[in-house]
This record gives C-alpha cells, sequence and structure tokens, in this order.
C-alpha cells in the first residue's frame, strides 16, 4: 500500500531509532533486566621508587618535560613531567620510549673508528675521533674549494654538505647554519625535511 506523504531519509531514521530504542526498552523492562553502570577495571600497579630528576626530551626541540626516576645510579624509569607547561605530563610515543635509549644492551658507549679501506671497527676516544672529522672537513674544503665561476664569485664548495637534526633547537640551527655557510657548503639540508 503506497503511503500518501512521501518519507524523508531523516524522518526514516528518526522513526527507525525510536522503535529500537522503545523495542529495547520495553524488553528490558520484560525480562526484568536493569543495565548496571560498568566501571573500567584499573589495574594496581606498584609504583616505582626512587629519586626524581626532572629532564627534557632528547628527541626534538618541542622541549616536553620528563622525569627521570633513578635509583642505584640507574635511571629505572622515565616518564611525562606533569609540572612542564609544554607538554603537561604527557609524551609522544618516541618520547615515551626514551627509557629505551638509556637501558639498552645495544646502546654505543664508546667511540668506534673505522678506517678507510679497513673492515674492522677500533675503539677511539670520542674527542680523537671528532678532531679526525674536523680534519677531514678541513683537507677536502681546501682541496674542492671554488672561488669562481665564468668570472663570478661564489666561494663554496661542492665537496661537503650537512644535515640538521630536529634534536636542536632554533638557536643551535642558527648557528650550525651559520658555520655551514662559513664554510661555503651550499649542501645544507634538515633531517625533518626528508
Amino acid at each position: 500500500m503506497p503511503l500518501s506523504t512521501p518519507i524523508s531519509r531523516r524522518s526514516f531514521l528518526k522513526l527507525t531509532g525510536t522503535a529500537a530504542a522503545g523495542t529495547t526498552a520495553a524488553g528490558l523492562a520484560t525480562f526484568g533486566v536493569a543495565p548496571q553502570p560498568a566501571y573500567a577495571a584499573v589495574p594496581q600497579k606498584e609504583p616505582k621508587r626512587g629519586q626524581e630528576f626532572p629532564s627534557v626530551c632528547p628527541y626534538c626541540a618541542v622541549g616536553c618535560g620528563q622525569l627521570a626516576m633513578v635509583s642505584d645510579d640507574r635511571i629505572i624509569n622515565i616518564e611525562g613531567n606533569p609540572d612542564s607547561p609544554i607538554n603537561q605530563g604527557t609524551l609522544c610515543s618516541k618520547g615515551s620510549a626514551s627509557f629505551q635509549l638509556v637501558n639498552n644492551e645495544r646502546r654505543m658507549t664508546k667511540g668506534m673508528y673505522r678506517a678507510p679501506g679497513s673492515d674492522q671497527w677500533q675503539e677511539m676516544g670520542v674527542e680523537e675521533i671528532l678532531d679526525k672529522v674536523a680534519q677531514r672537513m678541513v683537507e677536502s674544503r681546501e682541496k674542492n674549494f671554488v672561488e669562481q665561476v665564468d668570472g663570478v664569485t661564489v666561494n663554496r664548495t661542492e665537496s661537503l654538505a650537512w644535515l640538521g637534526s630536529a634534536c636542536v633547537d632554533n638557536e643551535e640551527c642558527y648557528l650550525i647554519a651559520k658555520l655551514a655557510r662559513t664554510l661555503g657548503i651550499v649542501y645544507l639540508e634538515h633531517q625533518a625535511r626528508i
């Protein structure tokens, strides 16, 4: 039997929702079932004991506050600092996993150096490694420095590149970019864009 007035989609959904709610309520009353409020079960964990040290997350330049819990000269827990105005106790997935940066059996704790052409790594002091890097940068710059191209002064080197880090703040980025440009580096990029 056709309806005399067409039903809009909105009217149909309202009618269907009202019918479903009424049927559910009638069924519960008929069978004597009264829904009880549900409470989530929260497991109670023993809090970790130790001395808390406020710190800053090392992953990016946002500066989220962390609390490092230390016991027996070891970090036993890292969590968000609720007193931090930046993150108010929350951490992103990388910040939440920063405990693994400290307590990881594969973490490098010494400087390692592999000579050119060698397949072996040897232990070396970090200061000595940094001196080698600086020496090789200077040698590469001096060897490949270009002062002019087609009569135009360019003062650049194309043998070096610099990749920035999202772990440094604006001031450090400024100084790094200034150093790279002073050296004549034209291949200057940032990790966050890659």
